[in-house]
């Protein structure tokens, strides 16, 4: 009963703060629906007679996996000012926010029906992805980072580290360390120098699960780790997953491969605030830590779960972070032969 209340008490709660930002009148009785909101949110679509339909996103302080992982919940705001500054750069990217509440720590933004606006990482999953996509998420990632590049107003809106090491650097690169003594130190240095670069402003979470493939494009989602810090965090962040891709469907591992060199080709195109050489080797670092993290990590992936998989994964990245190569081309190829595409 007393969970019940608690919910009950929660959902009037956000019910009020809806109607403080004129989303609701306060005779409005909404329908409320829970969606999937992954580990680290709870999200819900509001639905109120012929209104168009919103949703409302509220950042959890304890994520939903099986490790002790806390989380700031300031990282809503961030997320809503993430899409804010993107929705200037290129509107059709975000979502638009329609109102927000820090101290509830939510915010409310437009609904993107399924139908219209399908999950990128369910069209992997089904062999029904396009190879433009993988195009268009790397070129317009790539327009977000140029675009803040070197902006000092927006490194001041984002300075966001103590929460990116929460949410990534922590779970990611140094719980891995723990989970590989023997590799603690290479990726404890990894994760000082990401943390040290300030370049840009980085989603944090360039998942294809985040990303939705609209009429015009790409449009990012969860941008809870939005900081500004190091881009190349964001490319072999999406990169990592289209490998991953290639264990959970293999008869697949050609086409995924083909996105990887598309995404890599676009994004590199469009990398202009400094030397492709530079990001690239930034980039080729992260990849395989990324990897081994989405294995041995706080947050492994929930499609690879045979021992098979995630020990090819291991083979493959463990050489790679004691050996750190600078070119993606010899990532690519070294896997393409790991998972003999």
């Amino acid at each position: 009963m007393a969970a019940a209340h608690d919910e009950d008490s929660e959902i009037a709660s956000i019910r009020t703060a809806l109607v403080q930002m004129g989303l609701l009148d306060r005779d409005a009785q909404p329908e409320m629906t829970p969606l999937m909101g992954g580990v680290s949110s709870d999200i819900l679509l509001v639905r109120n007679r012929d209104a168009e339909p919103f949703c409302v996103k509220r950042a959890l302080a304890r994520l939903r996996v099986a490790a002790d992982w806390q989380a700031p919940v300031e990282r809503n705001h961030a997320e809503a000012e993430w899409l804010r500054v993107v929705g200037a750069i290129s509107p059709d990217a975000a979502p638009e926010v329609l109102g927000e509440d820090r101290a509830l720590g939510l915010f409310a933004m437009r609904y993107l029906a399924p139908e219209k606006f399908p999950v990128w990482k369910a069209l992997l999953r089904d062999g029904a992805a396009k190879p433009q996509t993988a195009e268009q998420v790397g070129a317009t990632l790539a327009r977000i980072h140029a675009a803040t590049a070197g902006d000092s107003a927006v490194a001041a809106s984002f300075a966001n580290d103590n929460t990116f090491y929460a949410i990534r650097l922590e779970p990611y690169l140094v719980a891995t360390g723990r989970a590989h003594p023997d590799l603690a130190t290479p990726l404890n240095e990894l994760a000082k120098r990401t943390a040290a670069t300030k370049l840009a402003l980085v989603h944090g979470d360039v998942s294809p699960k985040n990303i939705l493939v609209g009429p015009e494009g790409p449009v990012f989602l969860d941008a809870e780790c939005a900081w500004y810090g190091d881009p190349a965090f964001d490319a072999a962040f999406c990169l990592n997953h289209l490998l991953l891709k290639c264990l959970w469907r293999p008869q697949w591992a050609g086409r995924c491969l083909d996105y990887f060199d598309r995404f890599v080709s676009s994004y590199l195109a469009g990398a202009k605030w400094e030397r492709r050489g530079s990001i690239e080797a930034r980039i080729a670092a992260l990849l395989p830590a990324l990897l081994l993290a989405r294995i041995d990590g706080k947050s492994p992936v929930e499609y690879i779960a045979d021992d098979a998989p995630r020990n090819l994964a291991r083979s493959f990245a463990i050489p790679l972070i004691r050996d750190p190569v600078r070119g993606l081309d010899t990532i690519r190829a070294g896997w393409a032969r790991a998972v003999k595409t």
